[in-house]
């Protein structure tokens, strides 16, 4: 991700960082602990596997997420929050349970309960 030499105001700059359909999935998922490439792809539906290395690479580029490499074959590498990804990823917390009220004013019980999040 390129960032820019230029913003108005530091919330463009995390706004550039997180954006996206899956970066907020991502933070979400690695705040439960680490993950491998493929526990990943498997806990975050309809993400390919080029688009989660790319969106993986942005957030190591920010020091969102760290990736650790273990030794051996196959090689295995896991990827997990940073301290400034655990801080971030309160701001998508904030994010989901304003989503989660937006839904039950909706009257998307059923989907919620369905995701456990009810």
């Amino acid at each position: 991700m390129k960032m820019r030499n230029e913003y108005t105001c530091p919330l463009e700059m995390t706004h550039d960082i997180i954006r996206g359909k899956w970066k907020p999935i991502i933070l979400w998922q690695l705040n439960k602990g680490s993950h491998s490439l493929s526990a990943l792809k498997k806990s975050i539906n309809g993400i390919s596997q080029k688009m989660l290395i790319q969106h993986l690479n942005e957030l190591l580029e920010c020091g969102i997420i760290h990736k650790s490499k273990g030794e051996g074959y196959p090689l295995k590498s896991d990827y997990v929050l940073t301290e400034r990804g655990k801080r971030l990823f309160e701001a998508v917390s904030i994010m989901q349970s304003i989503g989660i009220e937006m839904m039950i004013e909706d009257g998307r019980q059923d989907f919620l309960r369905d995701k456990g999040l009810l």
